[in-house]
């Protein structure tokens, strides 16, 4: 998709001309794996809200049910189809079954937390829930979660353009947004493959190689 297509300005257009279809859409298309910006669409709805063209509440629910309803077809996606397109992916990078499942293992061990904070994540917003339907994380238990995830992260990000949307411009606190995001999946990303990197060198010097 162009970037031109997702700037900004056409955000806050589609958004001027679509309101809460365009929030609810937004998030529910980006959890369908479409890369649509579904954050900076709430992050439009929020600031819409803040300047009284848009309902609060109408902005948050539609949000949080964007994401609920996009997550569950995640889940399913993930459970149905999931796991024979990851092995595929893993034969592409030579990864091994057995690391693959290793994988799974390991995420389903954190699932609960993946599903619930992912969504404050790039990317793991998009494929936690996938994930989750590849790891047969039972559904009443992610549907919890991912209500409750969706809930928390919804509230976070049109309360915050609701409200700093009055004090700084839209095109800074998308800025914000995004660089506090990036820094975050970094961190994420460290805590996840540091540990991995020194079992790695560990199981290396037991067996000699």
């Amino acid at each position: 998709m162009s970037l031109d297509l997702i700037s900004l300005e056409n955000i806050q257009e589609f958004a001027h001309q679509y309101g809460y279809w365009a929030v609810f859409l937004g998030i529910l298309l980006e959890n369908l794996g479409i890369p649509l910006p579904g954050e900076t669409v709430t992050l439009v709805g929020g600031f819409l809200a803040g300047s009284k063209e848009l309902n609060y509440w109408l902005v948050l629910s539609d949000a949080v049910v964007g994401a609920v309803i996009g997550g569950a077809c995640g889940y399913w996606i993930g459970k149905f189809g999931g796991w024979p397109f990851l092995v595929q992916v893993g034969k592409l990078f030579r990864i091994s079954d057995e690391r693959l499942l290793n994988i799974k293992d390991q995420f389903s061990e954190n699932a609960t937390k993946a599903v619930f904070f992912g969504r404050f994540f790039p990317l793991l917003r998009i494929f936690a829930a996938p994930l989750a339907g590849i790891a047969e994380m039972p559904f009443r238990k992610f549907f919890l979660y991912n209500l409750l995830g969706a809930t928390l992260w919804g509230s976070v990000m049109v309360t915050l353009a609701f409200f700093a949307g009055k004090v700084v411009s839209l095109e800074q606190l998308v800025d914000w947004v995004s660089k506090f995001a990036m820094v975050a999946l970094l961190i994420l990303v460290a805590l996840i493959a540091i540990p991995i990197w020194l079992e790695s060198r560990q199981v290396n010097r037991v067996t000699g190689e």
